[in-house]
């Protein structure tokens, strides 16, 4: 079978602990798993499932490391990375290449292999496609979340995240771009989408939106389907985050919250 999922989302933040308390107290989840093997990049990172979709956030632990940079750039704490998975990675390499789009690193560790694809190439987003092996199901094994990272799962708040919101000063342009990379075809999101240009995968949907906050192009948003809203929200103001209506933020990114009950 041949499948493009979506599977986690990066966070990039100055200091991790505090990003990381901010979404397991908001969203009733927590952590597990933290991966050593990311302070090869000179970061430390945190890993929490919503549902079977996961959130990362990761934070510089030395001076020049390209998150750093990422900081910088960005004004602050922001989204850094889309994360997808797929039944044959090997078959990506000779289509990015021919899509002119570098790759910036080849990972690979036991059962794990991926490539992460360079943001300047796409619109200020690190893209990253990678396979797990025996990992088909979307509840079985997934190498970044550690060895049983089901056993951690949480959703009386949240189900899982069904939508990344990416914003530049050409959308149309954006989402183009991603589409022809992912092999498929662009849709107009419409009202349901936030506005702009949609790329659909298997499980979640890319739009694409005109730049929000003067922050320039790249990781702006989050689409995630909740179970209970009001607790969300009420402890996203116990903890002074900025609430709006059925938005939150952390760590720089809005989370949109998306009712069960409207998907049904």
């Amino acid at each position: 079978m041949t499948y493009l999922r979506f599977r986690q989302l990066c966070l990039v933040a100055r200091q991790l602990e505090p990003v990381v308390e901010d979404l397991a107290e908001v969203f009733g989840i927590q952590v597990c798993h933290r991966d050593p093997a990311v302070r090869a990049f000179g970061l430390h990172n945190a890993l929490l499932p919503v549902g079977n979709t996961f959130i990362e956030v990761v934070a510089p632990v030395r001076e020049d490391t390209t998150a750093g940079r990422f900081l910088q750039r960005r004004g602050g704490d922001s989204g850094y990375m889309v994360i997808l998975d797929t039944d044959d990675v090997d078959r990506w390499g000779p289509h990015v290449d021919a899509q002119g789009v570098r790759v910036a690193a080849f990972l690979g560790h036991g059962d794990y292999r991926g490539m992460q694809l360079h943001p300047k190439d796409l619109g200020g987003t690190l893209l990253e496609i990678n396979h797990t092996r025996y990992g088909e199901s979307l509840d079985g094994p997934y190498n970044p979340a550690g060895p049983d990272w089901q056993s951690f799962v949480n959703t009386d708040r949240v189900e899982r995240m069904v939508g990344v919101e990416l914003q530049g000063e050409e959308p149309e342009a954006m989402a183009s771009r991603w589409g022809s990379l992912l092999r498929r075809p662009l849709e107009n999101s419409g009202e349901s989408g936030g506005g702009g240009h949609q790329v659909t995968l298997d499980n979640a949907y890319l739009h694409f939106v005109a730049d929000r906050d003067g922050r320039g192009e790249g990781l702006s948003g989050v689409d995630i389907l909740v179970n209970d809203l009001e607790a969300i929200k009420e402890r996203a103001l116990e903890r002074g985050l900025p609430v709006d209506q059925s938005q939150i933020s952390i760590g720089g990114v809005r989370f949109h919250l998306v009712h069960s009950e409207a998907l049904n």
